[in-house]
């Protein structure tokens, strides 16, 4: 977005930061001038990530309230108030029948993947309101409004991840709030090998090529933080519209 990117000089905190979406999310902000404090379970990987990016390496389990209020806490002391929540911390397995699925595991992801986006909002929006402005966008998806043989818990959780999304935007946006969901399709992730490897619905059956390249989900996240996306507060933005992904395009 060049010299004047919106997100210049801004505390921002990346859940699931050290693969995929996230870590893209990561290089594509830092370089914009953020202030990128990057939490994910792999210290391993966050360390090289940080050491790429120059940004605060957070090793920290999203399904931890406990640690999670620490991890705000130390990106707070180290880069300010957070003024950009991105809940981008997912997982899909276990991808299973439901008479089948493992209880623990489905118990898991639904930790993971709702717990994960709570608690980030319960931890963002005290002083995000206090102080009137902020931007939380989570990662959303095709599964939130559409069911899946095998996805079940998945489905599930980023249906109930749309709604937190729409339950901030009404508390918040009277606030100067900016709350919004992007649902980015089919992503080249080591998700999709997940999906791949499970042969369990059409979506495995995808060709590799199909899948779009982690780094247009992180830049359309950057692009959100613009007020050409403001018309979107509220909503989920879909990189399958083609008008979206021309916008995006045109503003990175």
């Amino acid at each position: 977005m060049g010299p004047d990117s919106p997100v210049s000089g801004q505390s921002v905190l990346i859940t699931g930061a050290s693969t995929g979406i996230g870590a893209e999310a990561v290089r594509i902000f830092t370089a914009a001038g953020a202030r990128v404090a990057a939490t994910a379970r792999s210290a391993d990987k966050l360390a090289t990530l940080a050491a790429e990016t120059g940004a605060l390496a957070l090793p920290c389990d999203v399904s931890d309230f406990d640690a999670m209020q620490s991890a705000f806490l130390q990106a707070t002391s180290a880069h300010g108030p957070i003024d950009i929540l991105i809940n981008n911390a997912a997982v899909i397995e276990p991808i299973a029948m439901l008479s089948e699925v493992d209880a623990q595991a489905w118990s898991q992801l639904i930790d993971i993947n709702v717990k994960g986006v709570f608690y980030g909002m319960r931890l963002a929006l005290p002083d995000m309101l206090a102080r009137g402005s902020g931007t939380i966008l989570t990662l959303s998806s095709g599964a939130a409004h559409n069911a899946l043989e095998g996805w079940s818990g998945y489905c599930t959780s980023k249906a109930a991840a749309a709604m937190l999304t729409r339950s901030a935007h009404r508390e918040g946006s009277g606030s100067g709030l900016r709350v919004m969901g992007l649902s980015p399709g089919t992503v080249a992730t080591h998700m999709q090998r997940e999906i791949k490897a499970s042969g369990i619905n059409p979506v495995s059956q995808l060709d590799w090529s199909d899948h779009i390249p982690a780094d247009f989900p992180a830049r359309a996240l950057l692009w959100m933080c613009s007020a050409d996306a403001d018309e979107f507060c509220g909503e989920e933005i879909s990189l399958r519209d083609p008008d979206i992904r021309a916008r995006i395009g045109d503003a990175t």
